[in-house]
């Protein structure tokens, strides 16, 4: 079998690029990709041609991924030939002042790892030390895939503390959202939803929503939202995961006094906003920003999958061969998929 690897070369436009199988260097592992998981990050970067930090083009594409070892390099220790594993798509330096503290997902020098719609990844040294999880035999690999995305939604529940009595809103049913609306209405936490997409509303009522709104896009929709909480007052927390300005503001404008908002959906390289001052300062709102994932999140995430909790199923919407990835990315451009699984080989 030879090596087949998408390239995001530009805005909307892929390469696959073929080759011999790469080879581990001493420190390294080979690994055969058996499901990589499309998102939204991968829908945004593909619409801008990259990532202010994750990647620059050309580079090979995907991050969410799991597979089985082919070979481990001679120097590696405690990994093994046919071990299935999920791959960390970060790896911190583990020495810095926020790494230290917990907060790796800060890291001075945190190295992302590019990839997953390819039929082989070599794992760099760094990642087979600190960012390589193995699979529970039960667990499928689409599932374990999901891991990434789920610990950064752990990240984002963590820094926002909700208490299970509390009532909140969620903006953006896409993938991210519909993750976080499994996890907290797992938790007893319930949240009303908001997307323009009443399909994507049906998704979240599946995984626990305690209501829904369908709202447009690109008006504000705070007003409305707000009046869908107790006594038109606010909710005890707020979400954004749009990455759009328009739904940073209506997260913070459906808060109510003393209530946290987070700004999890990140918006393109140099938005601004204005804030209403008055209310974040005599109503005494939190407002934070939330990125990425800690290992701490993706050890959860991976045990979180594991115990079957969470109903991945509405998530992963359909399979498709590498080759059909750009179709991929289209049926979640047009809201026919949440989140399509690529499998890279064809005997798959």
């Amino acid at each position: 079998m030879e090596q087949l690897t998408a390239w995001l070369t530009g805005p909307e436009s892929i390469e696959f690029r073929g080759g011999p199988v790469p080879q581990p260097g001493p420190e390294e592992l080979l690994i055969s990709v058996g499901a990589a998981v499309t998102c939204g990050t991968d829908v945004k970067v593909y619409r801008r041609g990259g990532h202010p930090k994750m990647l620059e083009v050309p580079s090979p594409f995907g991050h969410e991924l799991a597979g089985t070892i082919v070979s481990p390099g001679e120097a590696v220790e405690g990994w093994r030939e046919g071990e299935r594993v999920v791959v960390s798509n970060s790896a911190s330096c583990g020495s810095c002042d926020f790494c230290a503290r917990g907060n790796e997902n800060l890291c001075v020098d945190l190295v992302y790892l590019n990839g997953a719609f390819s039929r082989y990844l070599v794992v760099p040294a760094r990642f087979v030390e600190r960012s390589v999880y193995r699979i529970p035999d039960h667990l499928g690999l689409a599932e374990a895939a999901l891991s990434e995305p789920l610990a950064c939604v752990l990240r984002g529940i963590d820094q926002l503390a909700p208490l299970p009595a509390e009532r909140g809103v969620l903006y953006g049913a896409g993938p991210i959202g519909l993750l976080f609306t499994a996890v907290l209405a797992a938790r007893g936490v319930e949240v009303v939803v908001a997307d323009p997409n009443e399909s994507r509303l049906e998704l979240a009522r599946g995984l626990g929503a305690c209501g829904t709104l369908e709202v447009e896009r690109g008006v504000s929709q705070a007003e409305r939202v707000r009046a869908r909480s107790l006594g038109g007052q606010g909710f005890d927390f707020s979400i954004d995961a749009t990455g759009v300005p328009e739904g940073w503001l209506d997260a913070v404008g459906s808060a109510r006094p003393g209530g946290r908002v987070s700004l999890f959906g990140g918006c393109a390289p140099g938005t601004r906003l204005e804030l209403d001052s008055h209310r974040v300062h005599y109503e005494e709102l939190t407002v934070m920003g939330a990125y990425h994932h800690r290992p701490a999140d993706f050890r959860a995430a991976l045990e979180l999958l594991s115990s079957g909790r969470l109903e991945t199923d509405l998530l992963l919407s359909s399979q498709r061969p590498l080759e059909e990835l750009e179709a991929a990315l289209g049926d979640m451009l047009s809201r026919r998929a949440v989140k399509v699984v690529i499998r890279p080989h064809p005997d798959n």
